[in-house]
């Protein structure tokens, strides 16, 4: 099984990142987990990239077989090559459902596609790594609106992403436009992914 399922809040404190994007797993210890974790040391600039490359991979939940397709995939667009990278992951079906609010984290959002409960332009999408394009509609089926999780979340939901757009009577949502560099992950240099995949 290439997906991981391990800790998450061990993986943040050991990259000094929340790959939640919540900040809750370094309020208590912001250093690595361990006897010598609070012994950090300077890291090579290898390291740093790995590090860099390893924030983005557990952030979106892909394994490192998806990842490196992706990236290949982002190399041959017109775009700049590390941009257009983060934006096909950001446009993932699984990333943007979390991004909605119908689910409290991407790993619950990769269930809910898995399950079927995800419908896209009112068509059923049972694929997590479904990339969305512009104009798209995301909603959930009928039955699934009524799911605890669903309801949750949505209620906990405060604020979207401004190339989102979310309709709260209906329950649907659209991607109205590709989101700009700045929208998502401010702390990540994607220049380190590149360098890292261009050894």
């Amino acid at each position: 099984m290439s997906r991981f399922t391990g800790s998450t809040w061990k993986v943040s404190r050991r990259l000094g990142y929340s790959v939640s994007e919540t900040g809750k797993e370094l309020i208590k210890r912001k250093y690595a987990p361990g006897q010598h974790g609070a012994k950090r040391k300077k890291l090579s600039e290898y390291a740093l990239q790995q590090a860099e490359k390893q924030k983005v991979r557990f952030t979106y939940g892909v394994s490192e077989k998806q990842f490196k397709k992706i990236f290949a995939e982002a190399s041959k667009s017109k775009e700049k090559t590390g941009v257009a990278f983060l934006q096909y992951l950001e446009l993932r079906l699984d990333n943007i459902v979390y991004r909605l609010g119908f689910a409290a984290t991407r790993a619950q959002a990769r269930q809910l596609v898995n399950h079927g409960h995800v419908l896209v332009d009112g068509k059923k999408v049972d694929i997590p790594s479904y990339r969305l394009r512009v104009g798209q509609t995301i909603s959930m089926k009928e039955k699934s609106k009524d799911l605890v999780v669903v309801k949750a979340a949505l209620e906990a939901k405060l604020a979207r992403a401004e190339y989102l757009s979310f309709d709260e009577n209906t329950g649907v949502g659209t991607l109205v436009r590709l989101p700009e560099r700045d929208e998502f992950l401010p702390e990540i240099n994607e220049q380190l992914i590149v360098e890292f995949y261009n050894r």
